[in-house]
């Protein structure tokens, strides 16, 4: 039998260093040098000193996490949450909330420095919301844990698939205050329930939703007394089996609603919305002002979701094409077209990381685009566009590496960077959104 040499793995348990924090990368970890490369330090800020447990040792970076902090910041807080370090989410609570954005803007600037060339950064004022409570969705990871002979309800722990137990969260919507406790009791208290998977909540304007994703089957008498349960909290009970699709026609359409553009969004329970409402709403007026729409523009809305942009802009549009790769948003995009009484929104169907030479939605007199993508970015469609007929390209990202990346595309075609903000969709944490604004030369 032929044997195969492996690399023994480096055992990095017990290696303690001292090290000086020269600044943070774009996902909010401190960065700082040994052994001649980068390290990247959780837990630590820019102008720090700190001792740190080495946690990674590759080639051309490691990474530690903060033990203890030798020279502390100015900008260091008390984090504000009893779960913090423990659970996965709002890495940068440790971190005054002004100097986030100051740190998200700078980790922008250098990545656009290092993909795209540029260094003249024409940065706006950061569109803010509340920094607690402000989380109108998220999912509650749930698993039977054979060592507490019991099941856990909570977030993930970071870098892992533990659950963090929690009775309370301070950056979910006040809606759902109890739900942590409510559901801990439950699951604890009906054997059926073991196997529920996870838990899915949304706020919509009317109505709050509390989606039960279970893998066998739960009676009708159980499901009738949570559902009752749930009514006392204001909770829409939807129980979701083993189907993809989440069935809530039993009770009112969720939406949500823009004054200050006058438009209405209904939604299905498995369509992305943005998190953030008070972000969402300051995110389209921004994009409205920063395109500034002449009545015969054509815009060209790639990633369109439910038609969240699409519609914001068709009222100073001459026409626009929505083009969204899942199916159940390219037909809430087209109702929420006749809902909100627009007629010059049309929406498709596409995968937009497939070859666009047959696509029926593209048209040369085309001449606005906006995109919207995932975290992986544009690069498919942008290498296929002819973007030289576009006048002005506005991107929406939720991913600064990729965004820098397409930027780099964008300006090569002959695009100046006009504008560049920070929206903070998910203030204390490491995720950065950005909208940048390009004019053809």
């Amino acid at each position: 039998m032929a044997q195969f040499f492996q690399a023994k793995k480096k055992t990095l348990s017990g290696q303690s260093l001292t090290l000086a924090i020269t600044g943070m990368d774009h996902q909010g970890r401190g960065i700082a040098k040994h052994n001649n490369k980068v390290c990247f330090v959780s837990g630590a800020l820019t102008g720090e000193t700190v001792k740190a447990k080495l946690i990674e040792d590759k080639a051309r970076y490691s990474a530690a996490k903060t033990v203890k902090v030798d020279h502390r910041s100015d900008a260091r807080v008390k984090p504000f949450c009893e779960y913090y370090q423990q659970c996965g989410g709002c890495q940068l609570q440790h971190l005054r909330l002004d100097q986030q954005l100051v740190e998200k803007q700078l980790a922008v600037s250098q990545l656009f420095a290092k993909f795209a060339k540029l260094d003249a950064m024409n940065w706006q004022v950061p569109l803010l919301s509340e920094s607690t409570h402000y989380r109108r969705s998220a999912r509650l990871a749930v698993m039977f844990d054979k060592t507490a002979k019991k099941m856990r309800v909570g977030y993930r722990a970071q870098g892992s698939k533990q659950i963090v137990s929690v009775q309370h969260c301070a950056v979910l919507s006040d809606a759902f205050t109890d739900i942590f406790t409510v559901f801990d009791e439950l699951l604890n208290q009906y054997n059926e329930l073991r196997s529920v998977s996870h838990i899915q909540l949304c706020q919509a304007d009317e109505q709050n939703f509390v989606v039960i994703r279970h893998t066998k089957t739960i009676s009708d008498k159980l499901k009738n007394t949570i559902a009752a349960l749930g009514l006392t909290h204001q909770w829409q009970i939807i129980w979701q089996g083993e189907t993809q699709h989440i069935n809530h026609d039993h009770v009112a359409m969720p939406f949500y609603q823009l004054p200050e553009l006058g438009l209405k969004f209904e939604f299905g329970l498995e369509n992305f919305i943005q998190v953030n409402a008070q972000v969402n709403q300051a995110m389209l007026s921004q994009a409205v002002d920063w395109l500034n729409l002449n009545g015969d523009d054509q815009v060209l809305d790639l990633f369109c979701g439910i038609g969240n942009f699409s519609l914001a802009l068709a009222n100073n549009a001459k026409t626009v094409v929505g083009v969204e790769g899942v199916a159940s948003a390219v037909a809430m995009a087209a109702q929420n077209a006749q809902t909100n009484h627009i007629a010059n929104a049309h929406f498709h169907c596409f995968d937009l990381t497939q070859n666009m030479q047959q696509a029926p939605w593209f048209s040369k007199e085309l001449d606005i685009l906006v995109l919207d993508p995932s975290r992986t970015g544009a690069l498919a469609i942008l290498e296929q566009l002819p973007l030289k007929q576009f006048k002005t390209i506005l991107y929406v990202s939720c991913d600064p590496v990729t965004l820098a990346r397409d930027s780099a595309i964008i300006t090569q075609a002959g695009f100046s960077l006009q504008k560049i903000g920070l929206m903070n969709m998910f203030p204390h944490t490491g995720h950065i959104e950005t909208m940048a604004l390009f004019q053809r030369r």
